[in-house]
């Protein structure tokens, strides 16, 4: 069973950055696509960025493409997301994803472990 823990949400102002972490654990059989998820209230869940961890190709959002950053640690089983340039609309619960899926793309509906979210406003 895998489980993913997030860390690292806050408050930060407008232009500031954040860094989020995901670990993951529980099973030898680590997702092999890790994305991160955002909800803002009253809006759906929209994908934020995923990365393949078998080669490190890395996937965005054209909302956050050039400001954030995924990466991975293979040796700590964790994966980053690295926001830059906040800006309000970015305020929401990000929550960390994993899938085994032959396509890893950000929004992939195979994701089916999650995290349980860590909150991130930007004012």
């Amino acid at each position: 069973h895998v489980q993913l823990v997030e860390s690292g949400g806050g408050s930060v102002q407008t232009g500031g950055s954040v860094r989020l972490s995901c670990v993951v654990s529980g099973s030898s059989n680590i997702p092999n696509c890790l994305g991160w998820f955002r909800q803002a209230p009253g809006k759906e869940r929209e994908g934020v960025a995923a990365i393949n961890t078998n080669g490190g190709i890395t996937y965005y959002a054209d909302s956050v493409k050039g400001r954030f950053t995924i990466s991975q640690d293979n040796a700590e089983n964790t994966v980053y997301l690295q926001m830059n340039s906040l800006k309000p609309e970015d305020t929401a619960m990000y929550y960390c994803a994993g899938a085994t899926t032959h396509y890893c793309y950000v929004g992939n509906p195979d994701f089916a472990n999650w995290g349980q979210g860590t909150q991130v406003t930007v004012s």
